[in-house]
């Protein structure tokens, strides 16, 4: 069985230049639940004249959830200016994803977070969140397998444990698990309910994990993930949300857009099937 719920991140489509609404209409079509969409083409198809309303109009008509907005403010930057000028953007960008509808956005490691130390990065992440849940958007804490910092699943639990917010959930994705060395035990700690997303991706033996990017992503069981056990311990963990299908590759061969969020979603559901 199937047990959770699809996602298409928008990045997968990438390659076809398409704008959010169209972004929206795909992932509808090829049967996805939820999309994530990214803040730099909703700012770009408000600056082509479209508005928050139609967006969220057209979300609504497509039956798609906003399930989680892909944003990059430096919220944890050593440098003091640099931060408060992350928060002031992650302010305004939240103000408009919640008008859209949206009911979440990601928290990487972004910015020079070098030497931060976790107590530090907390206390940024606990007053990033008070701000989210002020305007009504939950703030989903990432780890970045190529960070300087927060880049492993363990550091990201101690990070949101320490940040004393209750509500603290954390975005996985099985890439960055891989290349910042993430151990499957970690995620045996973790509550489903403290998973907000999980991004659903696969990668290759070739490139080694030393020198492996996000373009040599592949689909999901086309590659050497342990997805199985994956898909066993969110399950196991209580896990019943969004899985979202986050690729980047740039060429996918002559398929069309409509053909790759099908195949997306196939293998997704393929790869993450468990055993009752």
């Amino acid at each position: 069985m199937f047990p959770f719920k699809a996602s298409l991140n928008a990045s997968t489509l990438f390659p076809f230049k398409l704008d959010v609404t169209e972004q929206v209409r795909i992932a509808a079509e090829a049967g996805y639940e939820g999309i994530e969409l990214w803040v730099k083409d909703i700012e770009a198809y408000l600056q082509n004249g479209g508005t928050a309303t139609e967006l969220r109009a057209c979300l609504e008509r497509a039956g798609i959830v906003f399930a989680n907005a892909i944003a990059f403010f430096k919220w944890a930057d050593r440098d003091e200016a640099v931060r408060e000028e992350g928060f002031a953007q992650a302010e305004r960008e939240m103000r408009m994803l919640a008008e859209i509808g949206c009911v979440a956005v990601a928290a990487p490691p972004f910015g020079d977070v070098a030497d931060v130390p976790p107590a530090d990065m907390a206390r940024h992440y606990a007053r990033l969140s008070a701000l989210g849940r002020e305007i009504g958007i939950d703030v989903y804490l990432e780890f970045w397998g190529r960070a300087r910092a927060l880049f492993r699943l363990d550091q990201a639990i101690e990070v949101a444990e320490a940040s004393g917010e209750a509500g603290a959930k954390l975005l996985l994705d099985p890439f960055h698990m891989y290349t910042g060395g993430s151990s499957l035990d970690d995620l045996k700690r973790l509550a489903g309910s403290r998973i907000g997303i999980y991004h659903v991706n696969d990668y290759p033996a070739e490139p080694p994990r030393e020198t492996i990017t996000d373009a040599d992503r592949v689909f999901p069981g086309e590659g050497v993930a342990p997805t199985a056990d994956l898909a066993r311990l969110l399950y196991d963990a209580g896990y019943r949300g969004f899985l979202s299908l986050e690729l980047f590759i740039a060429d996918f061969g002559g398929l069309t857009a409509t053909e790759v969020a099908a195949k997306g979603l196939a293998d997704l559901k393929a790869a993450y099937r468990v055993e009752a």
